[in-house]
């Protein structure tokens, strides 16, 4: 099984001692990335909850700086001491309080002594933020603790603060200081080395005029650095750990002094590793470098996204910045080049108010953010600043990045916003085709589409503009885009109520660059919307939903062949498997036999996704299902969902008893597609989630999933189950419409017919006035 697509942005990361390691967090375990490769060499798994902290252990030692220990924090209270190299778990601790930061006092150690034997020997104190609900304090549920690990058992340890919720910690550099920034306040203590169960670390307080957003301490002297949401950045130096309070209004002897130059909050601060410059950034990805000694600034070059944090290791010349779209740089300092990235997946777009008013508008398919080619195992997925990526699930990297249309550089609200509305790639990977709309802020009702055809160069590994056709649709949008797999074929389907198939010209003598799309037919059933699409597996024959029904068409000749199907709401996917055609509607899953034109059977399920297998002549195909709130609800299903709101079942075409089912997370606008790996001889399924999170299974193996199986008796009864509505509430709404119940009884006692009207009549002569006094203009009085 392989899994991808995780986020390393969620916590701040760790360089080893030596500057060849790089730590993430990433979900439940600490990924091992090698510095001169940026390749993941390792991985410490063990964590049953999101790890919060990954914390390399510093020793006094100068001798032990290649020695490869951390320690790691997660959300199900447990504390870890690795051995990053191996990777070895050396000691773990329960505190049975969900952990969102930690730091540990670096100890000393001999030259001759090893690192896990010292711990035996003597004191091993650590400091951790926790949330604490059991709290005597309504208001306070973030609690920094002291507790000493050497303890057995471990007790409940120290309060040191409280606040209104858990922070996470600035570490100085040498692991003697650590603080939070709390609203207007910094409070730090001092560790000190060699911390003793017996010795209370020191506190003060720092406070400023502003909130404060990020905080630095110098590597070698007593200074730090902190920003605020106003995008200053203030210095306090020559700190004294004996006075308890400091204020930033306090400058009457030059300790303190302001820095301006960002005109948005402050969420970087890192001094360099000498101590001589400081960097800061903001929220809208603006780098300063100051000089401390001169105070003077220098712009960096910007890196293309939201910072989140930056760090440091014990070269001077390199640094790590992680950014907002899950992309890690290495970076050669002081000049900032980029001099390799660790790739994930980037997370998908929000969808802007007003476009989804528009789609509600226009009836159409729901836009969606991921396209995946079952042949090479590469998805497309839409990511903001209106680009596409290209990531290998097989081998969980990224390929390349392409610009679908230009970037918009100014966010306004009276802009132009533009979205990527629908992306397909061909089977074998060399041709892609991309949708967009283009809207000024406030008017959805008309606007600038365009098709795009891409071709792939193989030496760049990207790929390159071939046609471009604006509003093929007239003013529409597009809302979905299928490719023929078997020719250079596309269909292109609207909410206008009419499709186009588009075809590539056939000139050998043009480059793959030089050649040109252009429209080979237009059809249209009675004027519906297209809401789905997709061509047969040999390329032969076009499924097409007009809303309701299903209709076949001969995409050569463009012929309508068959109509058949009448569902009770828009048809929202199609798929040929074998020799049946699946087809999903809003709660409904329906699988129509093609000999016949029959409803072979049918399910009740909301239905996010398809997924059939390259060979046309298949009859295995794949649905992932989301669950209501309401089937989650009840009681006697809490145990078999488990927290899961999602399910892939797999068919084999010959009834409806599933051969398989795996209850999923984060299922709502997720994705589902066989992909074939060429070590195995039996296509793999890939599931990808509503976060970009993706996992590669054996779907006929007897590999063990996490994602849970359940019988299909089990899956039946809880799907079946309903909540039995309120008797209450029945004969409330009964007696609101009491003609209804004139009739219960025998025939025999049926009351005159005056009786049983009146209430009828009465109700509908009260509508009708009703309506006639909204129908009479306003009068205004003079």
């Amino acid at each position: 099984m392989i899994r991808g697509g995780r986020t390393n942005i969620t916590s701040v990361p760790a360089f080893s001692n030596d500057a060849k390691k790089l730590l993430l967090c990433t979900a439940n375990f600490v990924s091992v990335y090698s510095v001169a490769t940026g390749l993941q060499v390792t991985a410490l798994e063990g964590h049953t909850a999101p790890v919060t902290t990954v914390f390399v252990e510093r020793t006094v030692s100068s001798a032990k700086i290649g020695c490869y220990y951390c320690w790691t924090a997660s959300l199900d209270g447990k504390i870890r001491l690795w051995e990053f190299s191996a990777p070895m778990l050396l000691k773990a601790f329960d505190i049975h309080l969900p952990i969102y930061s930690l730091v540990v006092p670096p100890i000393l150690i001999k030259p001759d002594q090893q690192i896990d034997s010292s711990y035996e020997s003597g004191d091993l104190i650590a400091y951790v933020s926790v949330e604490d609900y059991s709290s005597e304090s309504r208001d306070l549920f973030g609690q920094i603790r002291r507790f000493d690990l050497s303890e057995e058992p471990l007790l409940s340890g120290d309060i040191l603060k409280e606040m209104e919720e858990p922070k996470s910690f600035v570490i100085s550099p040498s692991g003697e200081f650590f603080g939070v920034c709390n609203n207007c306040e910094i409070h730090m203590w001092n560790a000190s080395f060699g911390a003793s169960r017996h010795v209370r670390a020191k506190e003060m307080t720092l406070h400023h005029t502003k909130v404060v957003t990020a905080f630095a301490f110098h590597p070698s002297q007593m200074i730090l650095a902190a920003g605020d949401v106003a995008g200053r950045v203030i210095i306090w130096k020559g700190i004294d750990m004996e006075n308890s309070i400091l204020k930033s209004e306090d400058d009457a002897d030059g300790s303190c002094t302001t820095l301006h130059s960002h005109s948005a909050e402050v969420n970087i601060l890192n001094f360099s590793s000498d101590g001589a410059y400081l960097y800061s950034g903001d929220k809208e990805g603006v780098l300063v470098v100051w000089e401390l000694n001169t105070g003077e600034k220098q712009l960096l070059p910007n890196i293309g996204s939201p910072l989140l944090y930056s760090i440091f290791s014990s070269d001077p010349v390199l640094s790590s910045v992680i950014c907002a779209d899950n992309q890690i740089h290495l970076l050669k300092m002081p000049s900032m080049e980029i001099l390799r990235t660790i790739s994930g997946i980037k997370p998908p777009i929000s969808m802007r108010t007003g476009f989804i008013v528009y789609v509600k508008t226009m009836h159409i398919c729901p836009i969606r953010t991921v396209s995946i080619d079952s042949s090479s195992g590469i998805a497309a997925f839409y990511t903001a600043n209106h680009r596409v990526q290209l990531y290998n699930l097989l081998s969980d990297a990224e390929i390349s990045e392409v610009q679908v249309c230009e970037r918009n550089h100014h966010p306004d609200d009276d802009e132009v916003q533009v979205l990527v509305t629908a992306a397909a790639l061909s089977r074998n990977g060399s041709v892609m085709s991309t949708a967009e709309a283009r809207f000024a802020a406030g008017n959805f009702s008309e606007g600038l589409v365009s098709l795009k055809f891409w071709v792939f160069v193989p030496d760049s590994k990207t790929f390159s503009l071939s046609t471009v056709i604006n509003q093929p649709h007239r003013e529409a949008a597009i809302t979905a885009i299928a490719l023929n797999p078997a020719r250079s074929m596309a269909v292109s389907i609207s909410s206008a109520g009419d499709f186009k198939i588009w075809v590539c010209n056939s000139d050998k003598n043009l480059t793959p660059e030089d050649s040109n799309w252009i429209c080979h037919g237009v059809g249209s059933y009675k004027k519906k919307p297209i809401t789905a699409a997709v061509f047969h597996g040999d390329g032969s024959l076009l499924a097409l939903a007009a809303t309701t029904v299903i209709t076949i068409w001969h995409p050569l000749k463009n012929e309508l062949l068959y109509v058949f199907g009448k569902d009770h709401a828009p048809i929202t996917e199609l798929a040929f498997s074998g020799g049946f055609l699946v087809a999903a509607s809003r709660g409904r899953l329906s699988i129509w036999n093609l000999m016949t034109f029959c409803l072979s059977w049918s399910y009740r399920l909301f239905i996010e996704a398809i997924a059939t297998e390259a060979d046309s002549l298949s009859p295995y195909f794949a649905v992932l299902t989301w669950f209501p709130e309401s089937y989650r609800s009840v009681k006697s299903n809490e145990q078999i969902f488990c927290g899961k709101d999602g399910a892939i079942l797999l068919f084999d075409g010959s009834g409806p008893k599933p051969v398989a089912i795996w209850t999923v997370m984060k299922a709502r606008r997720g994705t589902l597609s066989f992909v074939e790996d060429g070590k195995k001889s039996q296509p793999l399924i890939a599931y990808v989630n509503g976060s970009h999170e993706y996992v590669l299974f054996d779907p006929y193996g007897d590999e063990k999933l996490e994602t849970s199986a359940i019988d299909y008796e089990v899956f039946l009864a809880a799907i079946s189950k309903k909540k039995k509505r309120s008797r209450k509430k029945a004969l409330l709404a009964m007696s609101e419409r009491p003609w209804e119940s004139k009739f219960c009884g025998s025939t025999l006692n049926f009351p005159p017919f005056p009786d049983v009207c009146a209430a009828f009549f009465g109700s509908r002569m009260h509508k009708k006035m009703c309506e006639g006094v909204e129908r009479q203009p306003e009068r205004h009085s003079s």
